[in-house]
């Protein structure tokens, strides 16, 4: 994993913003489509409204989710809300290549399956995401991947649903998908990551991350999260 060390969350945001840029006109360049797949938080937001600045082939995006909660269409909870607010009502994606999780579908195990099709027909068989943006929590959780949750030993299916957490279920992107990834993004930003950050970068598999293929993975973090002083990048 390569590491990226910026000034704060804002830097961290539009950084992560010209990767994927950039990523993009490779992506579409070499196989004439870039398919990646995001998360969610507050960094990541920041990171997307940058996005819509950047010079991105967009009607080549298919845009792809890696988690989201289920609860209903325009929850401030879903993911998909703030995806919208922030990208999706300033750049030209066609709506058909914005593939949303149906967590609205009351039964998130055949939704999975649902996106689990969805992945392979924008992504082939197995899906290959040209790229996954991924978070870092605190406790060490990537995607809706936590501590202690069944998904943890999912290996047999690309999208699965959880248990609860932090009050409610989720459909998430499993390892064998994240991991078949051609590029890794993460994105972590502030002081209570510093002892997952560290975690991660030791490649300490007993938190859900740290089982993540670090060998195609970009780190962008800020000084915060690496537990660094005020003005120690000069």
């Amino acid at each position: 994993m390569t590491i990226d060390v910026l000034e704060d969350a804002d830097a961290v945001a539009k950084r992560a913003a010209a990767w994927i840029a950039a990523e993009a006109g490779a992506a579409v360049a070499a196989r004439g489509r870039f398919a990646i797949a995001v998360s969610g938080g507050r960094t990541p937001w920041l990171m997307l409204r940058a996005l819509a600045r950047e010079d991105v082939p967009w009607a080549a995006v298919h845009l792809l989710q890696v988690d989201e909660r289920a609860t209903s269409a325009g929850d401030a909870d879903r993911n998909l809300t703030h995806i919208q607010d922030t990208l999706l009502a300033h750049v030209p994606i066609p709506p058909e290549q914005v593939h949303a999780m149906p967590v609205e579908l009351p039964d998130l195990d055949a939704a999975a399956r649902h996106y689990s099709d969805t992945m392979r027909l924008v992504a082939g068989d197995p899906p290959v995401l040209d790229a996954v943006h991924l978070g870092l929590g605190p406790d060490g959780h990537t995607a809706s991947l936590v501590p202690g949750d069944a998904v943890l030993d999912v290996h047999d299916r690309d999208v699965a649903a959880t248990g609860v957490y932090q009050g409610r279920r989720r459909l998430t992107l499993t390892y064998p998908a994240l991991n078949r990834a051609r590029r890794i993004l993460w994105l972590v930003t502030g002081p209570d990551k510093v002892d997952a950050l560290a975690r991660l970068r030791r490649g300490d598999r007993s938190i859900p991350a740290g089982r993540i293929d670090q060998a195609r993975a970009t780190a962008i973090v800020d000084r915060a999260a690496l537990g660094e002083p005020a003005g120690s990048l000069g």
